[in-house]
Formats: structure tokens, sequence, C-alpha cells
């Protein structure tokens, strides 16, 4: 028997079963996708275009975008890459481009053509794919995998975890004696209710530091302010490393902001310099700093109960300090968290050091293999966890077909 099961009908389940028929056409390969379509999250990727990859051409500096799994995708990187994930999907007629902040999308600007590439290549390798299969069970018998559906009963030799995340399957796999790391969100923005940013919703600061009180939690990067609070890559990324720090503060913490990245004394000077230039002009006319639009900047000289009115010369040595502050230093209670859009991606899942990542398969169970989401692995957003989705996918495709790395 060469039959392989594959259970999901995502990316990683996807690009490993199309890899590995490529490789092996002898194989016998079966999708099963629980729900009545496949491939849902990559339609709604990237605002329904699909954020394909990343263009982090180094293994290196591409697994510092991971915070768990960094140490473990080194060496599958080294294997498989952004730019084999290029070559990979311009083969099949789906060129990738590069936008300005190197996220990578389709050409064609639009994740159906992701879909179609996928659905096309399995059609082509006769692989089965079974919607509305509802997984209840499955478990080794002799050197088999027997996998049971609410309707059906499969048998394979090899079986392939790309369930997502997924606490039922999760579970199953707990049966067979696999760590679960338990499952906290990883990507959300900080629900934050200030008069600060009250109705600010849609501004943005290119370049702030955000730090979490009290812990070693910071970064810098753009800075959104959304109706629910901070957000933006900085929030996002930041999320992504505390997830479980702010998980166990039960997402109460107090968040500082450095809106332009620059040290209090600098910009004290600064703010002294501005109001000898700018003696007889009312402060509130136009924000002096070019990272900091107006609408914020006469925020922030209110929270230093300033008069937007004001002329520069009348500020008080008081009212420079604390406008600095609110500059450098301004701290936000966060209460909460709102899921990121359509990047709803957890921290949690096996453990990764029950996965021989050669092959990614178990080290507890052989011919039993996981890839994607369905692991401990996650990543900020940009194209980073669709990248660890081909990676997996394609070292575990040459596992499965018998061509092992």
């Amino acid at each position: 028997m060469n039959k392989v099961i594959i259970i999901g009908g995502g990316a990683a389940g996807f690009f490993t079963a199309i890899n590995a028929k490529e490789q092996n056409p002898d194989l016998d390969i079966t999708i099963l996708e629980k729900g009545k379509d496949v491939l849902q999250k990559v339609k709604i990727s990237g605002g329904g275009r699909c954020n394909v990859t990343h263009a982090c051409f180094e293994p290196k500096e591409l697994v510092k975008f991971y915070p768990r799994g960094k140490k473990e995708l080194l060496g599958p990187f080294h294997q498989f890459m952004t730019g084999d994930t290029f070559e990979w999907f311009e083969n099949r007629g789906v060129p990738l481009k590069i936008e300005a902040d190197n996220r990578v999308f389709p050409e064609a600007n639009t994740s159906q053509a992701i879909i179609d590439c996928f659905q096309k290549a399995v059609k082509k390798l006769h692989i089965k794919v079974l919607t509305s299969q509802n997984v209840v069970s499955f478990y080794q018998q002799n050197e088999n995998w027997v996998i049971n559906t609410k309707d059906q009963e499969f048998i394979a030799n090899k079986l392939v975890i790309a369930a997502g995340s997924s606490k039922k399957i999760w579970d199953l796999a707990h049966k067979l004696g696999h760590t679960i790391i338990n499952t906290v969100p990883s990507l959300f923005t900080f629900n934050i209710k200030d008069e600060r940013i009250t109705d600010l919703g849609g501004i943005a600061v290119p370049n702030a530091t955000v730090k979490i009180s009290d812990t070693k939690l910071e970064n810098y990067g753009p800075l959104l302010i959304t109706h629910w609070g901070l957000s933006g890559p900085a929030v996002l990324k930041l999320s992504a490393f505390g997830a479980r720090i702010l998980a166990e503060k039960e997402y109460r913490y107090k968040v500082v902001v450095n809106w332009i990245s620059k040290s209090s004394e600098e910009i004290l000077n600064n703010l002294n310099e501005l109001k000898k230039a700018n003696a007889k002009k009312q402060i509130g006319l136009k924000s002096p700093f070019s990272e900091i639009p107006r609408r914020l900047w006469e925020r922030l000289l209110q929270a230093s109960k300033i008069n937007v009115q004001q002329n520069w010369a009348n500020l008080t040595k008081g009212q420079v300090l604390d406008l600095t502050n609110q500059l450098t230093n301004a701290t936000f209670s966060a209460e909460g968290k709102s899921t990121f859009k359509e990047e709803f991606v957890t921290a949690g899942g096996i453990d990764l050091k029950e996965i021989n990542f050669k092959r990614f398969e178990s080290k507890l169970h052989k011919n039993l293999f996981f890839v994607g989401e369905i692991l401990n692995i996650d990543a900020v957003t940009g194209g980073f966890n669709f990248q660890n989705a081909w990676t997996g996918g394609y070292i575990c495709a040459n596992a499965i077909s018998n061509n092992d790395i």
C-alpha cells in the first residue's frame, strides 16, 4: 500500500499533497477537509489578495520573525526558502510581486490565483479532495494508520496532519502521547480607551517605539490608531512576541509609546529651540514634527495642558516638560484585545521538541507528520505564516514520497 491521508484542506495540506505527488506519482493521496470548502484562509488572507510570503531571503534573518519556531525553522529554511516559493509559483503560472513593505502577493492581486493554482494541480495529479469530512479519530494499527470520520474509515500507511489551529485534532494527537502547548492569541490590537486617541482612528505614525511596562517587551515601527486603540506593525509584532506574557496579564497592562523614537533629551532640546524660533506663532497651527499628524499633535498639547492657540513664547518650563513626556513616554492602559482583521493566528500546538524537523515527522510515531499551524509555530503578520506552511509542506512531501532530505 502506498496511501497517504492528509487531514486539513488548507495551504499546508494542499502544498504537501501537490509536492509529494509530483515527486512520486505512484502515491495515492487523499485530503480530508472538515468544512464544505477548502483553502478558506488562503481566500481571505491579505484582504483577499493572499500575502504569499515576505521578501526576506536570508534564513537567519527570516527566522527572527517567528516568536515560536525560530530555532526549529532555521534548518528547514535552508532547504526551502522565500526564493523557492517565488520559483514554485512562477513555474505554475502564478508570478509574484514584492510590495513596498516587502510583503509578497500574486501579480494578479487576488487570492483566487493561488486557489486556482492549487485546484488545477490536484486535479491534474489526481489527488482526491473530500470535503465535509469531520475526523473523529486516528490511530496506528500495525504499520498502518486508521482514520475515522463520522461517515467513513480510511486506511493509509502515512498520515499528515495539516488541520491548522484545531483543538479537536490537537486532542486526538494528545491521545497518541503528544504534548500540546495551550493556545493563546498571537496577533491582536491593544484595546485602549483614552482621550488622547479617541476618534483618531486611521491616524498613523511611521516609526514609534512601543513598550509594555514591567516587561522586556519592546518594538518599533509604524503605529496605527484604530477605533479599538493601538495597532499597526509595531503593536502586532509586540503582541506576537509577548503573546504568553500578555495572556498571563489577562490583557491588562500599561503601554508606553514614544511617538517619534527619539530620546527625551533630544525632544526637550528641539522644543526649546522651537520656542525661540517661533515665539509669536500659535503652537497648534502646525505640528513641528513631520512624523506627528496635526490632529494627534493637538491631542498631545491638550494632554500637556497647553492651549492650541497659545504662542510658543508663552510655554512654561513645566508645559515643555509635559509635552516632552507626551511625545516620548506616553503611557496608556490597555484592557482587552481585538483580533487583527483576518489574521487569526494563535500561539500553541504540538510541542516542537517532539518533531523531527528534517522530515516534519513525529518523534513518537513513525509515518505521522505535522505541518503548518498545527505545530507550536507562529509569526508576525506579513506572509511569514504562509512561508512556514510552504517550507514544512515541501520537506514533509520529500519524506512521504520517499525522497527524504
